[in-house]
């Protein structure tokens, strides 16, 4: 039986697994790979809400052991219960979360991907400016590229990005361009839609946006939404950084029929040929 010591370890293996994910999603070279993907979240899901289940019961059965910090035993059973209730609130979610992600995986499930789009489909895009910094205030988001990767780096600068909002200025002010890094000895780097672009002659860095102009917009794309604020982003080892750790395999999700992979995935992945 795993002790407590054991248990925290493997949940923070698991926080910084999902870590790992969530930066490595950010641009799949293959999209066929997200679909393997989706179908391991989707056994992790199940898994997670197990685990909220666990933990609540264990709130409820060690509530006669619960006190706070003053040694009140009837306020540390009032919160051990509601810690309990809302943990089962949590896992209801989770439940209904998993639902969504397996008709998602079932849905990708059908595609075929082509190396080429296409034609009808091929919108074409330019890119707005989000921020430009230079002098001091390049100072720490250069120091972020050169230590930590042009996806931190993205990262940090994307809290300038305020979506609509953003888009109008630039297109009012003319700051859109045809491709990132125009000028002369301007380096780029691009993860997913954002693009940094570095003078380390002149200082300056820049964070630019892909956008689809609405009248060549493809009929049923859809508008991104404004990005996540950040109103001071910790600075995450980006795994696909120049010179990051290596991260370490996800373990392969259990393939024992067992209740928290249902028979419809189980069937598209047989499909698939992915294995049980």
């Amino acid at each position: 039986m795993p002790t407590f010591f054991d248990s925290t370890a493997d949940a923070a293996e698991a926080s910084e697994a999902l870590r790992g994910l969530a930066h490595a999603s950010r641009a799949f070279d293959q999209p066929a790979q997200m679909y393997g993907v989706i179908g391991d979240l989707s056994s992790g899901m199940r898994s997670l809400r197990q685990v909220l289940d666990q933990i609540a019961g264990v709130h409820e059965r060690k509530a006669a052991h619960a006190f706070n910090d003053d040694g009140n035993h009837e306020a540390g059973l009032r919160d051990a219960l509601a810690a309990a209730e809302e943990l089962r609130q949590a896992a209801n979610l989770v439940d209904r979360a998993y639902d969504r992600l397996a008709e998602g995986f079932i849905a990708a499930g059908r595609i075929a991907w082509h190396p080429e789009p296409a034609v009808e489909d091929a919108a074409p895009s330019r890119w707005v400016n989000v921020v430009f910094l230079q002098g001091d205030e390049a100072d720490r988001p250069l120091r972020i590229l050169g230590e930590l990767g042009h996806v931190d780096a993205v990262d940090y600068l994307a809290q300038w990005d305020y979506g609509d909002e953003t888009t109008q200025a630039a297109l009012e002010n003319g700051y859109v361009y045809d491709e990132p890094g125009e000028g002369t000895n301007d380096q780029v780097a691009i993860s997913g839609d954002y693009a940094v672009v570095v003078n380390p002659h002149i200082g300056y860095v820049s964070l630019l946006r892909r956008y689809t102009e609405p009248d060549t917009e493809a009929p049923e794309a859809a508008q991104p939404g404004p990005s996540p604020m950040r109103d001071d982003p910790e600075l995450l080892v980006s795994y696909s950084s120049p010179g990051a750790p290596k991260r370490t395999d996800l373990p392969a999700p259990k393939r024992d029929g067992s209740w928290f992979e249902p028979a419809k995935i189980a069937a598209v992945k047989q499909a698939r040929g992915l294995g049980l």
